[in-house]
């Protein structure tokens, strides 16, 4: 698999976003050049997304690009990686990211915002499941 093209032509994404949190990832951007986000196995912060500007979080091995997130005003997708453990368990839902008022991660970008991101999740369809499987990735493959 092409490592630009996380998931195969015609594949349905695993993950989306609302105009809300879209909103306050272009003012991130801006703020703070190309972002990712990473996604919390339910340490510290819950199960929380956490965003950062890309690269300051290291992936590796044992995490799973999910999606590259197209969005407007945004020069480069917004990267969304989970460990493979966490992935093992989420395999079967789509995500969508939300913002809702109150205090986030700490190191999560948003924090001083006011607000904080979060998961929204529902079962995927069996013809969504099919097609998704091949559409995740460790790094670097």
């Amino acid at each position: 698999m092409d490592p630009a093209h996380p998931r195969p032509a015609g594949a349905p994404s695993r993950v989306a976003l609302t105009p809300a949190a879209a909103l306050l990832l272009r003012r991130l951007g801006e703020e703070h050049g190309p972002l990712m986000f990473h996604q919390s196995g339910g340490c510290c912060d819950g199960s929380s997304p956490m965003c950062f500007p890309r690269g300051e979080f290291r992936t590796g091995g044992s995490d799973v690009l999910l999606a590259e997130l197209a969005v407007a005003g945004l020069e480069e997708p917004v990267g969304f990686w989970m460990s493979a453990d966490q992935f093992a368990y989420w395999r079967h839902t789509h995500l969508t990211v939300d913002v809702v008022p109150g205090r986030g991660g700490g190191f999560s970008l948003e924090a001083p915002e006011g607000v904080r991101f979060l998961i929204r999740s529902r079962l995927l369809t069996d013809e969504e499941a099919r097609q998704a499987v091949a559409g995740v990735r460790p790094d670097g493959e």
